[in-house]
């Protein structure tokens, strides 16, 4: 949620600031600006779409601020977007997060005679700077943060200086460090076109960037910040020729599957933990959270160690397991209600684990250990690769501790998730577009794969889905079943496969229309069926990967037939950073 870029160099600081903007849309927002220093302070701020404005942008200098605010102080206005001013007009300001003593602050300030425009947060921040500015901007900077309450990564500039002071607490900011030029920015995706190499600032950390250098400080002292190399490369973030992220990101699930698996299987070191664990605990959100699912079962099923998957916004009302293991799963590793629940789970003596596809991202600094993912970097809000990667992760964990139980089943997916990819849905879609509910089922192994099915389907195609064990239609979800609720089953082979042909069958009787999803010549799956979508016939575990990749693309065909913004779905942001 909300991004920040700061440039400093040779080129045209606004320019680059709109380009790395572009490259963070991903995170969400509603309104964009821009500060530049030429000498002056000039501003430039927007509603709606960069696309639609970044044509108009016309500010000089080569010093300069950017900000995508996602609302949460405000409603979405050219006066609540960032960056803000102090009242002359000489200082300004992007900040990602939320400073939660700011009302208290504001009244303090206004009685003080300081004049506020906007109803963000944010604002306090130039106004406090501005009373302690005699021109020394780090000085000022560093003098305002120990009253600030809350999350931020702070850009600050200032009239007739060539400087930007940077500040973090709980908020992700890296500095891209290129040939007599520097980039910040919330990730390392606008920072790729200049360089690879970059410093992430920890919590607590406040920079000082000009022309000749950077320097960094920490309770006051100066202090060297390890220098780290990107791995990913500018060309990750182009579409390549595909229409949308999305569908790009889709077809590189099978590269991203054998890169993950192989990345685990070449470090099974940190995995000594779990073997001996008596129980693990899983927290995680959204995406994520199906992941887990799917990771709790084979660990139940295949290692029989207790397993439970707890959303990390509800992990603070659980009691936390002092002996146990705790995993964190973000694809960002910046979700900030994750990173809150590995912080408890620490405090409490628990031995944490994280998951996550981004080097040196927060998550990483409170886990004990850290495994990562191999997705690369995934520009569309709506996650498909990298919940590949995290499954494949779990996947491979699950058969090393099980002395190479899955090992069929992560051949079976490199075999044929690359033939899935080219599945044909349009029936399905026709079938399904133009309803207002969807019910997506499945048991067992299936059943996440369902709820991460119908989470694709509303958040890009805008349609009412909800996923459910099969077993649970009966206590309430059948009253909805109609002609006009079509219902998307995922019905694979093994143990669930005789109940489920019944469910199918129940919820046939009471004219629902479906989707199911089988393997290939299953002819009672396919009889039952309006639309039949078969895969390979595989092992259940190899199964539910493959059926995933159909409810992508019978997400992204829906949405694509429905006219909606595939990657940018409304009101969603990739990276969830407030709790």
């Amino acid at each position: 949620m909300c991004g920040i870029v700061g440039y400093i160099g040779y080129r045209n600081a606004a320019n680059v600031c709109m380009e790395g903007l572009l490259r963070l849309e991903y995170r969400g927002y509603d309104s964009f600006g821009i500060a530049a220093v030429s000498p002056e302070i000039t501003l430039f701020k927007e509603t709606g779409k960069i696309s639609a404005a970044k044509d108009a942008v016309n500010l000089k200098g080569t010093c300069g601020i950017g900000h995508t605010r996602w609302a949460t102080h405000g409603v979405p206005s050219k006066t609540n977007a960032h960056p803000f001013t102090d009242c002359t007009g000489k200082i300004a300001v992007v900040h990602n997060g939320i400073i939660e003593n700011y009302a208290e602050l504001k009244r303090e300030l206004q009685n003080r005679g300081h004049t506020f425009v906007s109803e963000t947060d944010t604002e306090v921040i130039p106004h406090l700077i501005e009373e302690q500015y005699a021109g020394n901007l780090r000085e000022a900077v560093s003098k305002i943060l120990p009253l600030l309450e809350g999350a931020y990564a702070i850009l600050v500039i200032a009239e007739g200086t060539q400087e930007i002071v940077a500040a973090r607490m709980g908020s992700p900011l890296a500095l891209g460090i290129g040939d007599n030029e520097y980039v910040f920015a919330s990730d390392g995706l606008p920072i790729l076109d200049y360089t690879r190499s970059v410093v992430y600032l920890e919590d607590g950390d406040l920079a000082e960037v000009t022309p000749a250098g950077y320097r960094i400080y920490h309770d006051g002292e100066e202090i060297v910040r390890k220098v780290s190399t990107l791995e990913w490369d500018a060309a990750d973030v182009r579409k390549g020729g595909f229409a949308h992220y999305m569908l790009k990101e889709m077809f590189e699930q099978p590269e991203v599957f054998s890169n993950t698996v192989n990345s685990i299987a070449e470090n099974p070191s940190p995995l000594c933990r779990l073997r001996d664990a008596r129980s693990v605990t899983i927290v995680a959100c959204g995406t994520s959270a199906n992941a887990s699912n799917v990771f709790a079962y084979l660990m139940e099923t295949v290692c029989e160690i207790p397993t439970r998957v707890v959303l990390a916004s509800e992990f603070k009302y659980y009691p936390t397991p002092k002996n146990d293991v705790v995993i964190a799963v973000s694809q960002s590793g910046e979700t900030a209600d994750t990173i809150y629940a590995l912080k408890i789970a620490r405090e409490k003596g628990a031995k944490t684990f994280c998951l996550t596809n981004v080097l040196g991202s927060s998550l990483t600094r409170v886990s004990e250990t850290t495994l990562y993912t191999r997705a690369g970097p995934e520009v569309s809000v709506a996650a498909t690769k990298s919940f590949t990667a995290q499954v494949a992760a779990f996947m491979e964990i699950v058969n090393i501790i099980s002395g190479g139980k899955l090992e069929g089943a992560v051949v079976e997916i490199q075999r044929y998730l690359p033939e899935v990819l080219d599945c044909d849905v349009d029936k399905a879609v026709e079938l399904v577009k133009d309803a207002s509910t969807l019910l997506y089922v499945g048991r067992g192994l299936s059943y996440p794969i369902a709820l991460e099915g119908a989470l694709k389907m509303k958040e890009i195609s805008y349609i009412h889905a909800e996923g459910y064990a099969a077993g649970e239609l009966k206590h309430g979800p059948f009253a909805l079943l109609s002609e006009k609720t079509p219902v998307v089953a995922v019905c694979l082979s093994g143990i669930t496969y005789p109940v489920m042909m019944s469910n199918l069958k129940e919820i046939k009787a009471r004219s629902a229309p479906e989707v199911v999803i089988g393997e290939i010549r299953d002819i009672d799956a396919e009889e039952i069926a309006d639309v039949y979508l078969p895969i390979p016939k595989v092992s259940e575990t190899a199964g539910v990967i493959l059926a995933s990749v159909v409810l992508q693309m019978l997400a992204y065909k829906t949405a694509v037939a429905l006219d909606t913004d595939v990657d940018m779905p409304r009101n969603l942001a990739k990276s969830v950073t407030v709790e």
